[in-house]
């Protein structure tokens, strides 16, 4: 029994005859009866008691009838929920990203996405802890730096470019680093993170060359926002994506050092649950991220 023979019986019962049904389906009349013969034989009954004048329902065939109208009108309810969907995001949108990001650039999506859609509502969520995105009920967040193995599906948005700044002020007073075992002389500004990080990694992409340099720190910090301040304040050398440290710099408050030497790139991505069902409201947003992304 497929759909399409239940479809063609009722629109038989309803029409009243082969003919009016095949005209209202656009088919030839031998191919309805065709269905029908069909749809009985896989039934096993008789759906419709036919005489030279006129035909009418069985028992059986109403029982039927009943069913397949419902089935019918609960498919086309689905078809046209799922065009309204398709057509303009709707509903509340969960995002989840670290908190410096967020302030620095997954805000700005989450405005302009809003700004777009006029049907959805987001909640963001800026933590510096990884949230369960399946168990705290998100629809998707936006992590920079190597994905964990896990059951989530990702779509790479960009890559943040690092580079090495100081304060005019500052290379003036001590110099500017011409190589990077020179860096060893310079008062530097360290992201922790989770651990001290004591060595630098340094890449040169026109000779495919890395090096590990280690300055004198003056200030740890585990916060990007904090390692700009140390910067700008002149305590050292910093290590700071281009994206942000470009404004300061077209400002002439920080000025890049030893390119092209720079440390490894981070790439960012959109994670979310699943992309077998993903929802138009999540798709657009990581079309429009992935579109906006930093370069």
């Amino acid at each position: 029994m497929t759909l399409e023979q239940l479809r063609v019986f009722a629109k038989v019962v309803e029409a009243g005859s082969f003919t009016a049904a095949a005209d209202v389906l656009g088919m030839q009349a031998s191919n309805v009866s065709r269905m029908l013969a069909q749809l009985e034989a896989e039934l096993g009954v008789s759906l419709l008691e036919r005489t030279t004048r006129k035909q009418s329902v069985t028992e059986a065939g109403r029982a039927v009838f009943e069913r397949a109208t419902g089935v019918l009108a609960a498919i086309e309810d689905t078809v046209h929920v799922t065009q309204n969907i398709q057509a303009a995001p709707q509903g509340l949108l969960r995002v989840t990203c670290g908190v410096e990001f967020g302030m620095d650039a997954v805000g700005a999506w989450v405005r302009a996405y809003l700004a777009q859609h006029a049907q959805v509502n987001v909640e963001a969520e800026y933590s510096s802890r990884e949230l369960d995105l399946v168990h705290e009920g998100f629809d998707l967040a936006v992590r920079a730096g190597p994905l964990r193995e896990s059951r989530l599906a990702a779509r790479r948005l960009g890559c943040f470019e690092y580079a090495l700044y100081a304060t005019p002020a500052y290379l003036q007073l001590h110099g500017t680093p011409r190589e990077p075992d020179e860096i060893s002389q310079h008062a530097v500004v360290v992201f922790t993170g989770a651990a001290v990080r004591q060595l630098w990694t340094l890449h040169n992409a026109s000779d495919q060359s890395t090096v590990k340099v280690q300055g004198q720190p003056r200030l740890r910090v585990n916060s990007g926002a904090e390692v700009l301040d140390g910067v700008l304040a002149g305590l050292g050398i910093g290590q700071l994506p281009g994206f942000i440290a470009r404004r300061y710099e077209e400002a002439g408050q920080l000025t890049r050092v030893l390119a092209p030497w720079r440390p490894p790139s981070v790439e960012v991505y959109a994670v979310y649950p699943s992309n077998r069902y993903l929802t138009p409201k999540v798709r657009r947003f990581v079309d429009l991220a992935s579109e906006q992304f930093p370069s």
